[in-house]
């Protein structure tokens, strides 16, 4: 049996506690459950899959396990889907329903081609089908079953609390927002004057996200806004010990994903477990070991140059457990991916009658998004009646 937690209960003594719950953002490529279960062992309270798209999940196998891997400890989980149908999303949030303790719904991917493709941002152009999609899986599953969104803030700091106030009342048990616009870049300052207002007028728990990269950080930002929960991307990729307050990565964390590559034998790929190093060696080596390491090309390659730079005279204790020996076999309900088996994903008819080039996820090496947007094109989705104020 997988372990389930009640997310809800998890921002309740967080509050009772006067602390916050400290969360691992879905970052694509990232989010895997190797990189879930080890920060887990550094202070995070909830983590979120990568973003997957609804459809996709549904219709093909190889996309739903190669997209959607977990453990029997991998809790509290939340999967983060793209969708723009309200069937195929009810339809994924059902297929992982046993697995994990919510299903977050993306309205925040300012990636023009995704946007193209009526996902992310996109979808807050069109508020009658976020509120379907969102309420239509609130009132599908049981109350200990989370279902959330995740935007960004917009230009209008008015537009923005209609959005969060409208985004309320679809019934979701919790929000994210971050703190910036779909226009602008990681490295920006986040807007947290905008954040401190959603705050005080929405009463269901907010995640805060955007520039966080120490614990100070996180301290300072919870203690202005008063949030429920403060969120982490680049700065946990760069250092997973982020929320436990060390200011760069431990070699216990490096020695720790080292064990995890090992426990997990053929499930992670050189690609994920050197890339993940790539952030976290980030302020220990050298411009010419980084150099050096950024060109290994095999495991064995890449744990002898870890044991010979970084960890030669580490005393490590064994002492944790990783939690990742119970990989979950997943039974998806085979009656919901029969009937998305033979559709196609961009008009969602059967692919021996639409007109759509089909997308194949094979062939096309599990990449998604296939339109693409330039900005020669001119189109700016935030500008549109976005969640236009309500009587």
């Amino acid at each position: 049996m997988k372990s389930k937690t009640n997310v809800i209960e998890l921002f309740q003594d967080a509050k009772a506690n006067q602390t916050y719950v400290k969360v691992c953002a879905p970052m694509v490529r990232y989010s895997k459950v190797q990189f879930r279960t080890l920060v887990k062992n550094f202070g995070v309270d909830l983590c979120f899959t990568p973003m997957i798209l609804a459809d996709s999940f549904c219709q093909n196998a190889k996309a739903r396990s190669n997209e959607f891997v977990t453990t029997k400890y991998d809790t509290p989980l939340v999967v983060q889907f793209a969708a723009n149908n309200v069937d195929e999303f009810l339809d994924a949030s059902k297929l992982v329903y046993p697995y994990v303790d919510g299903v977050d719904l993306n309205c925040g991917c300012p990636q023009r081609w995704a946007m193209k493709d009526g996902y992310g941002c996109a979808l807050l152009s069109n508020p009658e089908l976020v509120h379907n999609l969102l309420r239509t899986v609130r009132n599908n599953f049981p109350a200990n079953f989370t279902v959330s969104v995740k935007v960004r803030i917009l230009q209008e700091v008015k537009k923005t609390i209609i959005m969060c106030q409208q985004l309320e009342k679809c019934g979701i048990d919790f929000m994210t927002i971050h703190g910036r616009t779909p226009a602008q870049k990681s490295g920006e300052v986040i807007d947290v004057e905008t954040l401190k207002e959603i705050c005080e007028v929405i009463t269901i728990p907010v995640i805060a996200n955007g520039g966080i990269k120490t614990l100070y950080d996180a301290d300072q930002l919870h203690g202005i806004l008063q949030c429920s929960g403060i969120m982490a991307a680049s700065g946990i990729l760069n250092n997973p010990a982020l929320f436990s307050g060390y200011n760069k990565t431990p070699l216990s964390c490096i020695k720790q994903w080292m064990d995890l590559k090992n426990k997990c034998d053929e499930k992670i790929t050189f690609q994920c477990y050197h890339h993940h190093l790539v952030f976290m060696l980030e302020k220990i080596l050298t411009k010419k070991q980084k150099q050096e390491f950024n060109y290994l090309s095999t495991f064995e390659c890449v744990d002898n140059f870890l044991h010979k730079h970084i960890l030669n005279d580490f005393q490590y204790l064994p002492l944790y457990n990783p939690l990742i020996d119970d990989f979950v076999s997943c039974d998806f309900d085979k009656q919901i991916t029969d009937r998305h088996s033979s559709k196609c994903r961009r008009c969602s008819k059967s692919i021996f009658y639409c007109k759509c080039s089909y997308y194949d996820y094979d062939n096309n090496n599990g990449r998604y998004f296939t339109s693409y947007v330039e900005d020669s094109d001119g189109l700016d989705y935030m500008d549109s009646n976005l969640f236009e104020e309500c009587s």
